[in-house]
């Protein structure tokens, strides 16, 4: 007998049916969110509560999952097997009743008739089971135990212990209540999140990606190790604006990584850069795998405030990484890129256009000051007039590629509307539960109220939470567990979000589970754990920044200007010094003992001055030990190589 070949049927639909219905799906996912976004049924006099457009969002994004989604996600979908003809028209069904009928029955909740509880009951298992296909058991199993504790929180002895709940009054509130499926986080993926993949998707059809490759090449290839440079900024730039360190890998990896090889790189270490500023991405404004849209919304502040605290962090974090690659470059003799693969110097010029809409994008954001999804809108609408016009080396977009990239943002976005939409069951539960609250009181018991002890646990906590889930479903989670027992002992609001996020994020290249360390390794093919740990050792300053700024906010822009101005100083001569004693080199071999004082004074730079009585003599010795060291470092290379010369 003849094994059937996997992902293969002998019965259902052919791929001349289903995709076209998929595509056209996706299309209408990106038409209302951007009907929305351009508030539309305000101007035609349309009444819907916001609810009704995200279940509209949601029904079209379960729909494709379950039509491009096998069951078995190692398999490749060719026939549609009728199971998922069902649960694809189940999911327009039943969501579209949730939004049609959700202003009579919101109010039903509690009275638990079947018309709330039914369709809350399917639109959760649809919703789990197209999570399980997008993301894997995972983020599923962890929902899974938050409803089961819904269910029988009762029985949980001790301070954990939660109010009782029927199955009947769970389901009906997951589907209807603004705490739930279509809550907060489903509202910011749906109009935020897709705006801004919309641009994403953009930039690549338009040429935008291959520009900003080029002008890394260009900036960057004439210098020591010019590749790893290349994949540093490159990577970096992709991820700000990606939604995936995974994804963002894929993307820049199977350009960098090759090149980063071919100078005679270690493989492992050529993967761990790439993992490293790809991850680094998610920490960057102006998306932060969507988590900055969502942080703002939990936290009450302006988007703005977000960005304007996450910026020097995240700046550091590529200096850091930045340093390290020229570093190693220089100690392992790896020269600049030959001239002949370097881009032609008009590239800047020629692609200036593509700056131009990501100014227009920074413009309407903080000057003048719109909805984070219209001024994604006003820089898509820039980036497709001047490609129109301008190209990019000579090739112009057509309508068609331009019209097709709807369709491709609507496939890109399902699995972070998915995750979005799970993450509302969490919060959900915490709700409904009391568990939120409870957990806060847990966690600072455990600590014992000092702030020292929390966070080490909260780190712990936070690494293993964020193992193999994607970036929204991270934060979701530390937001809404972890950050209320950080505030609770008195660390500012926004950072200890900004922590939660930064330790969550680690999870990507810290062994065992290093979901981007791992896929940079099967780029390179080297090593994975060997590459998780040189990630790690690349992306230190991630484990030693956000334990600054929740002590000193200082480097997240609270505080006084002259304060701020000098913590930024500090730190970045302490992670300059630091990332130096990591790769063994300044501006020449350092030995073991230099290498200790190097790491010794960054760390007292480092330490902002605010971050306790008397830092600022710290900050004093480290900068001024640390100038002294290099120095002599750059005074003992140059009397040797006279040496080398008289010889």
């Amino acid at each position: 007998m003849v094994k059937q070949p996997k992902g293969k049927a002998d019965f259902g639909l052919p791929p001349s049916l289903w995709r076209p219905v998929a595509n056209g799906l996706a299309i209408a996912l990106i038409l209302i969110a951007i009907a929305w976004a351009m508030n539309l049924p305000r101007m035609l006099n349309l009444g819907f509560y916001p609810q009704q457009f995200f279940a509209a969002i949601l029904a079209c994004a379960l729909s494709i999952a379950f039509l491009t989604m096998p069951a078995d996600r190692t398999s490749q979908r060719t026939m549609l097997p009728w199971y998922d003809v069902v649960l694809s028209i189940a999911s327009i069904i039943t969501v579209a009743f949730i939004a049609v009928n959700y202003p009579e029955l919101v109010l039903k909740i509690f009275s638990q008739p079947m018309a709330v509880w039914l369709p809350g009951l399917i639109v959760t298992l649809l919703v789990l089971e197209a999570l399980r296909r997008a993301t894997g058991w995972a983020l599923v199993i962890i929902i899974a135990a938050f409803l089961a504790y819904a269910l029988f929180g009762d029985l949980v002895p001790g301070r954990l212990q939660g109010r009782p709940q029927t199955w009947q009054l769970l389901a009906g509130y997951m589907a209807f209540d603004s705490n739930g499926i279509l809550g907060l986080p489903l509202s910011v993926a749906a109009t935020v999140v897709i705006t801004f993949i919309l641009f994403g998707t953009l930039l690549a059809t338009t040429g935008g990606t291959r520009f900003f490759t080029d002008a890394a090449m260009l900036g960057m290839g004439r210098f020591r190790g010019g590749s790893m440079k290349i994949a540093v900024l490159a990577s970096g730039l992709f991820g700000s604006v990606s939604g995936s360190a995974v994804a963002n890998v894929v993307g820049t990896g199977v350009i960098t990584i090759p090149m980063i090889k071919r100078d005679g790189y270690p493989a492992h270490k050529a993967a761990a850069i790439e993992a490293v500023a790809s991850t680094g991405g998610q920490l960057m404004p102006p998306v932060m795998g969507a988590s900055a849209f969502l942080m703002a919304e939990f936290l009450a502040i302006p988007y703005s405030t977000i960005v304007a605290a996450a910026l020097v962090p995240a700046i550091l974090y590529y200096v850091a990484l930045f340093i390290q690659a020229d570093l190693e470059a220089a100690r392992m003799g790896i020269k600049a890129m030959p001239k002949s693969e370097l881009p032609a110097g008009r590239t800047v010029i020629v692609g200036s256009h593509f700056v131009a809409a990501f100014a227009v994008l920074i413009y309407a954001l903080f000057v003048l000051r719109w909805q984070p999804e219209r001024a994604a809108l006003l820089g898509a609408v820039a980036l497709i007039a001047t490609s129109l016009v301008f190209g990019y080396q000579g090739n112009r977009p057509s309508l068609k590629a331009l019209f097709s990239s709807l369709s491709t943002t609507g496939h890109s976005v399902v699995e972070i509307i998915l995750i979005s939409a799970a993450s509302g069951l969490v919060i959900g539960v915490l709700n409904v539960t009391g568990l939120s609250f409870n957990l806060t009181y847990a966690l600072v018991e455990v600590g014992g109220g000092s702030a020292i002890v929390l966070l080490f646990l909260s780190a712990i906590v936070c690494i293993i939470l964020g193992m193999g889930l994607p970036t929204l479903g991270v934060y979701v989670l530390l937001a809404a567990l972890v950050a209320p027992a950080l505030v609770k002992v008195g660390i500012e609001p926004i950072a200890a979000h900004l922590y939660v996020l930064y330790f969550g994020m680690m999870s990507m290249i810290t062994p065992p589970i290093a979901l981007a360390a791992f896929a940079a390794a099967s780029i390179a093919r080297s090593a994975p754990m060997a590459t998780g740990w040189a990630a790690m050792k690349f992306g230190w300053s991630a484990y030693v920044i956000p334990v600054l700024f929740v002590f000193s906010p200082t480097l997240i822009l609270i505080g006084e200007p002259f304060e701020i101005t000098i913590a930024i100083i500090t730190a970045g001569m302490g992670v300059w010094l630091i990332s130096a004693a990591l790769a063994g080199y300044f501006s020449t071999q350092l030995t073991p003992m230099t290498r200790l004082l190097f790491g010794l004074c960054g760390l007292l730079a480092l330490v902002p001055a605010g971050a306790f009585e008397g830092a600022v003599w710290s900050d004093l010795i480290g900068v001024a030990g640390g100038v002294a060291l290099m120095a002599l470092n750059v005074m003992r290379n140059r009397l040797a190589v006279r040496s080398e010369e008289a010889a």
